[in-house]
Formats: structure tokens, sequence, C-alpha cells
């Protein structure tokens, strides 16, 4: 055999030759071609004709043998044609020694389909040394197929730029091209043989081998198996995609395994950059949509690591200036950085405690610290840009500090004011930082910046705007004659706290109590503002013991005017006095009611101002709301308003709410006001408690309002607490008013008081004698202080004025203001009334000297 059998190429020299002579495998070379052989006999004729011949002729052995090439390769109608001919290897008798290769056309089978066949003849010799020739027939068509195949081959192995290489069934490497001995760096030459051990890392050579083994026993092809390895002459190392296939002989036994390989070390590269910036990206889109939801500062700072742990680093944390964090607006220390820091957030995805990567002290949340002036942080807080900490090597155990690769020490910069440091950091064994990455941490910090400043603006102005409002409603459970009083305020929720809602307590003269709810339509410290105004003018208007009635209406031009330059005239009228319709986004609409409870009489007056109605429980009957005619909201202004005066028995509770105690996106209003009726359905139990139960009671949570709750026990004077008489208008009068309140002081029990109020009794009721008209009338009420007062039908108001040295008399009601505790007059449907109260004496304190205060007169 002049071929060595498949499967021994690389067998090492020594081996036995008996071992090459062995049976090839079905589908060889010849089997793909085709091969066909005959012989022919010194006389010419053929001898022999083998079964390949049969099949590439279409002759039958014993229609050849014997006979005459020319009979069987020339049809029949022209094998006596003189003109044609003989085939050239019959020459000269039929052999003439020499080799020869030519075309002979032939009519295959019985169809007579017509061939060409390539012939070479042999010349041989017979045992008695006679010429004979040995000849071999290849149908021209399979192979100039061949040599068209071959002809492919070589060009697309040796022009493509792919590499293309070849393993035998051995798994050693029988043929690479250019391309491919260029992408693996060493001569073509050099492959021949090898295998993958020879120019792969061992790893990788192991995953070719086993991935070749593979392919050659299933035939099933494997494609993009990515390889890495280095290559000679380069520090880089390569990254190659390998695709695998079974090669088959033309018969379809497998030969060897065929690969193309791709160097992809530039792709992956640019795979991995731009799957970089979609992280990068993927990871600014996160930051944008989860950071800044909170106005809470150390709720930001915590958002901010939530993104960056572990999706871009492995450790970081936040220090936020302490200064700033208290509401300074520019702490010591804030340019260079030294100021002091308060760690607001920390997370980790690895275990371990947080260090400061300056000198790995341990720094917790919450712990108020100072970088180094030299450190990096420092530095980065003084220069506002980012720097760069490696990672220290330390042999001392599982330490931060020693298993930190590097770190970012970011400022973060919002409105060119730094506000504190992010730190970034990532673990050995991570992807060191690049320039991508420092930008992407920059932005994240810049980001988180801008919402912490935001968080730390509206923290301050909140603050100021919860002073504001908290400072105008009344502090604690305000106290009143005869009214038991209890209130809630609940804002809506902590990120809207401040509002427009308010409730006020108001003691008017004799022991008469005024009680108010409003609401300003709106939030924030807009509506605070408003509302701070607002309640400042009722208790001024109800200074001047106004109806209720008329209370609103004044009220109702002020608010009309609120929010505009010049009050309302300048906002309602144009040019040359032409009048415009308001704008209504510049008015500040309110409602309100106000309720006037008189002990003595034991009868209330409440005016609405298109608020909800009043709650009144009488002990015994279902809650019911107070039929009172509801008015226009404040602030539209033109609409007188109406009010409506009841008489309550003692015991009575009234509630005064705003509408987000019975209002909700969830349930109608009437389900509200239903249920609020319903929670009052005990009015007996201690007044803290019908609140707190009210609110229980009640979805107080839903976040879409304030809630402000005032409500009332009232409880009317005793009658012997009472004491009220008429006087004519004559000069006796005066020392019958002096009797009369000396008595019943006396009766009461307060004989400290008798020298101070008679001398007070006696100044109210000459002036009414002097200035005032008709019936005079005094009233002496007991409760928590001791009011008098004098009636008259004057309408004349008493004013009071410095006398001079030498004036005989005006020191009356300088006297009174001296004595007293409070004075003042009022007007009534038929006169006016002066009073003035006095402190209840207490245990070792004098009652005010009646005689001091004269002599300090002149």
């Amino acid at each position: 055999m002049s071929e060595k059998p498949a499967g021994t190429a690389g067998r090492p020299e020594g081996t036995d030759s008996t071992s090459l002579w062995q049976n090839s495998p079905p589908g060889s070379l010849y089997d793909y071609i085709r091969v066909a052989s005959f012989s022919l006999g010194s006389d010419g004729r053929i001898e022999q004709w083998s079964e390949r011949a049969s099949e590439l002729f279409g002759i039958a052995a014993r229609h050849a043998v014997g006979r005459n090439p020319l009979e069987v390769f020339t049809p029949a109608d022209e094998r006596h044609d003189p003109s044609r001919p003989a085939p050239p290897f019959l020459a000269e008798g039929g052999l003439d020694g020499r080799a020869w290769t030519g075309l002979v056309p032939y009519q295959r089978g019985t169809d007579r389909q017509q061939g060409l066949a390539e012939i070479y003849v042999m010349p041989s010799e017979n045992a008695d040394g006679e010429r004979a020739a040995l000849c071999v027939a290849v149908d021209v068509r399979a192979l100039r197929g061949i040599e068209t195949d071959i002809a492919a081959s070589e060009a697309v192995f040796g022009q493509s730029p792919l590499g293309f290489f070849f393993f035998g069934t051995d798994l050693t490497l029988l043929r690479v091209n250019e391309s491919f001995a260029q992408t693996f760096g060493r001569p073509a030459s050099w492959h021949r043989g090898r295998t993958p051990h020879d120019f792969l890392p061992r790893t990788e050579a192991e995953r070719l081998t086993a991935a070749l083994r593979q392919v050659l026993d299933t035939g099933k092809p494997m494609a993009d198996i990515q390889l890495v390895g280095p290559v000679p002459g380069h520090s880089e190392r390569r990254r190659w995609s390998v695709s695998l296939y079974r090669l088959h002989s033309g018969s379809g036994r497998p030969i060897g395994v065929a690969a193309i390989a791709t160097d992809v070390t530039g792709r992956r590269r640019a795979e991995r950059e731009a799957a970089g910036v979609r992280r990068n990206l993927a990871l600014l889109n996160e930051a944008g949509a989860r950071i800044g939801n909170s106005l809470d500062l150390e709720t930001t700072a915590r958002e901010l690591l939530d993104v960056a742990v572990p999706q871009f680093c492995d450790l970081a944390s936040v220090d936020l200036y302490q200064g700033l964090l208290v509401g300074d607006e520019a702490p010591p220390g804030l340019a260079d950085g030294s100021a002091e820091l308060r760690r607001v957030a920390y997370s980790s995805a690895v275990s371990g405690a947080p260090l400061d990567e300056a000198d790995s002290k341990p720094i917790q949340v919450g712990e108020v610290h100072r970088y180094a002036f030299h450190s990096p942080c420092a530095q980065a807080l003084r220069t506002a840009h980012v720097q760069v900490v490696p990672g220290r090597e330390g042999d001392d155990g599982p330490e931060l500090g020693a298993v930190v690769q590097s770190t970012l020490a970011v400022p973060m910069v919002a409105r060119d004011t730094v506000v504190g440091l992010a730190q970034f950091s990532r673990t050995k064994g991570s992807e060191p930082f690049g320039e991508r990455d420092t930008a992407l941490a920059v932005e994240l910090a810049a980001r988180a910046a801008v919402c912490i400043d935001n968080a730390r603006l509206y923290r301050r102005e909140h603050e100021r705007a919860l002073i504001l409002q908290r400072s105008l409603l009344p502090p604690g459970d305000p106290e009143a004659a005869g009214v038991e009083i209890a209130c809630r305020y609940l804002p809506g929720n902590a990120a809207t706290e401040v509002g427009g809602d308010w409730f006020d307590v108001i003691e008017l003269p004799g022991h008469r109590t005024a009680l108010v709810v409003g609401d300003v339509m709106g939030r924030g410290l807009r509506a605070a503002v408003a509302m701070g105004e607002l309640r400042t003018a009722v208790r001024t208007l109800a200074m001047l013991d106004l109806e209720p009635a008329e209370v609103l209406s004044a009220l109702d031009e002020i608010a009309h005017g609120l929010g505009r330059p010049g009050g309302k005239q300048s906002a309602s009228r144009g040019v040359r006095g032409s009048v415009r319709p308001a704008d209504l986004s510049e008015v500040y609409l309110a409602t309100c009611v106000y309720a006037v409870y008189d002990p003595v009489t034991r009868r209330c007056t409440v005016a609405n101002a298109g608020h909800l109605p009043p709650v009144l429980v009488e002990a015994g009957q279902p809650a019911v709301l107070l039929e009172v005619p509801p008015g226009m909201p404040l602030g539209v202004g033109g609409e007188p308003f109406e009010e409506t005066e009841i008489e309550l028995p003692d015991g009575a509770l009234l509630a005064l709410y705003t509408d987000g105690l019975v209002e909700s996106r969830d349930h109608p209003l009437d389900e509200g006001l239903q249920a609020f009726r319903e929670a009052l359905s005990d009015p007996e139990r201690p007044l803290e408690d019908v609140c707190d139960h009210v609110l229980g009671a009640l979805d107080t949570h839903h976040g879409e309002d304030d809630i402000a709750l005032l409500m009332a026990r009232l409880r009317g004077l005793r009658h012997d607490c009472v004491g009220d008489w008429t006087l004519p208008p004559e000069p006796r009068s005066v020392a019958r008013a002096r009797e009369l309140a000396r008595d019943q002081l006396e009766s009461w029990g307060m004989t400290d008081l008798v020298d101070t109020t008679e001398l007070l009794v006696s100044e109210l009721v000459t002036n009414a004698l002097r200035y005032g008209e008709g019936e005079i009338r005094l009233r002496l009420l007991l409760d928590r202080t001791l009011v008098c007062e004098v009636w008259d039908g004057g309408h004349v108001q008493p004013r009071r004025r410095r006398a001079r040295d030498t004036d005989e008399g005006g020191r009356g009601l300088q006297l009174v203001g001296l004595l007293s505790a409070a004075w003042g007059s009022r007007r009534i449907p038929h006169g006016k009334t002066v009073w003035f109260e006095l402190g209840l004496p207490e245990e070792g304190s004098p009652a005010p000297d009646a005689v001091e205060a004269l002599l300090s007169l002149y």
C-alpha cells in the first residue's frame, strides 16, 4: 500500500510495520471518484473487466471480456466506418508499449447515454513476456468536479480572511491557512501536527480538545466557542471565537474536524464598553427614578446607596456637613473641608465595618467626625474634585482597608456649594474604577446632592412654616369660663404638615367665649401665612366685641384683599375706576365658623362662612348638625352673613371641625358626617377621651387634608355666682351700687376684693350717670375671675386720657386701669357696657392697694 491507513498519522517511528497492514474504512477517495479498471491481452482484446467498469460503462463483464475495445466503446452503427480511426492504444497491431492518457467517448447501457471517460493505459507484460496493458478509467465529470472542488477549496482556504484549520481524527492539526497563522501569531508550517496544548493555555486547550472530540463523535457542529490566550509578541491576551464542524469525505466518511477561528478581541472590547455604557445609562435612569422621591435628607442619601450598591460598587457611604443639617447656611470650615461632617448613610455588599479610608477609624452611621486636612477626602471637599484613593495592602486580618481595591471620594456639589462627600469603593476581585466609572460616580453624587440640597431647603422652610403655624395655634388646651375645652390638630402627612386649618378659643368680656374653626383653601407656607393673618384678624375683631355675623363680614373684607398689592380696591378696579373681575388665582378663600357662648344666659350665637356646620350633642339625644345658614366662603365678598342663636343645657357638647375629619376620596361626605355623629354617641365620657375616640373611629390617616377638631362641653354659671341689679339714673345709685357689690362679695367670701371693687364700681356708675342715658344695670360674675359690668343706654364709648396735674377730674378710667386686671367697653343693642376684671386672690398674695393707686395718679 502506498497510502497510510487513516488514523495512523503522527505514529511514532519504530512501530511494527505489520500493524500498518489493515483494512481501510469505507468511503475512501476511490469510492468518491469511482475508479474503474480493465486489462488488455497481447492480442488487444479485453482480458479482465472490473465491476466498477461495469458500473461506469453500463456493460457487463460477459459482454466485454474477449472483445475488441472498439466494439465495446464504439456504437454498432459506427464500428465499420472506415473513416473512424481506431483507439490510439490499439495502434501498431494493438499495443505499442507506450503509456497513454486520453479521452474516450462511450455509450452507457441500453439507453445509450453518451459519456466521456479519461483512460490511462499503462504498458505491462504477461507471464510469457508478451505485451499487455492495464487500463484505469475515470468518468470525466467526476474528475472535473474534484478539480473544481479542490480549486474552490484552495481559494477559500488560502484567500479567506477567516482562520481555517483542519484537525485529523487523532485531533492533531493537518493544515492551517495564513489567516489562522497570523491570528495565533506563528507560521502556518509550525502548526502542522500540533495539538491544542501546543498553542493554547492548558485550561483553554482542554476545552477545545473536549469540543473537538464531541464534534467528531456526534457530528453536531459547535459555534462561537470563546477561547482566551496569549499571542507571541503581544502583551494583551487575545480572545478568539471558534466554530467547529465535522469534515466528511465524498462518500460521507468522517475524516476530521474543520474549524473557523476569528479574533474577536476588539469586538469583545467594544461589546464590553457598549455594555458598560448601557449599564451606566441604566444606572443613571434608575438613579433618576429612585433618588429624590423623599424630601428627607437621610432617606435621599440611602436612596443613592441603594442605587450604587452593588450595581456600581461594593461599599459606599455618604457624609453631610453637620452645620448644613442643623440649618446653618455656611458652617465654619465649609470652604477648606475641615468642618464637621455626619455620616448619614452606609451600605456594603461585603462583610465589614465602615472605615475611614484616611486613617482606618471606624465611622458609624450618625457619628460626627472630621477628615484630616491632608487626606484625600478633605482634599475632595476642599477642591470640589473627585479623588481616587488606592487600596492598602495589609496582613492584619479582615480589615476593610485590606480588601478595598480602590475608592472614589466624590464631593457632592449642589448649586456651586459642596454639601457633603460620597465614597464608592470596590473590593479586590472587582473590576477597578475607570474614567467612565469616575464620570458616572460624579453624576450620581451630583444628582443626589441636588436632591439633598432641595430636601435641606425644604426642611428649613418647612420648619419655619411649622414654627409660624404652631405659634398661631392655641398652646395646649385653652381654658374659658363655663366651658371645658379639648382640641386636636393633625397634619395631612409628614410631607405636607403645614396647612391652612386653624382653631382658636377667645375669652370675651362677661365670661363669654368665642369658639373659632377655619380652613384656608390650599396647603403649604402660603396657606399658613393666610391662616395666620385671618386668625389675627379674628382675634382683633373679637376684642371689639362684635356680633358673630359682623365678625365674619369684616373678615370677608380682609380675606378678599389678602395677597393683593394695595388691598381690595386696587385689585378690583382697573384704569379710570372701571371694575374688572377679580383674579381668582390671587384670592385667598377660606371657610370659617364663629360661635360665641354666654355662660350666664346659656345661649350660643353661631355664624357660618361656607364651613361645615357644628355638631351638637345633648345628654340622651343623638348627635345632630346645627341648622346654621351656610353662607359664602371668606374672600368671595359682597354676601351678608346670618347668625343663629340657640339655648343650650348644661353638659351639652359642641364640636367644631374641618372637612379633613369627615371628607375623603374613599367615601362621600355624608358617610363621613354620619360616622362622626355616631362617634359622638357617648358625650358623658371625659372630653379628652371623646376626642381620642373620634379620631380612632374615623379615617384620619388618609393624608389628603389637615384635621382640626375643637370640642367644648358647655356648663353655664351657677345662679348663685351671678349678681344682677337695675338702678335708677340718679346720684344715690352710686352708693347703692357700692352697697350691693360689698354685700355680694361678702356672700361669696371675697372680702379681700371689697375695697377695690367698691371703688371701681363707684367710678363706672358715676360715669354712667354723667355720660350715659336711661337706667343703669350692675352685674357681678364670679368664675375663674371676678367681672363687674355696668350697663347704660348711652352710645358714647368711654375714652381713657391722661389728666394733667391741675385737672380736678379725668382720672377715673386711669384708676380702673391701674387696679383691674383688664377693662373695656362694648356696644350692646341698646347702649353700651363698661366692664372690669379682677383676679381672684390667691393664698399669700395681697389684693391691690386702692390708696396707693389713688396717690399714684397725683
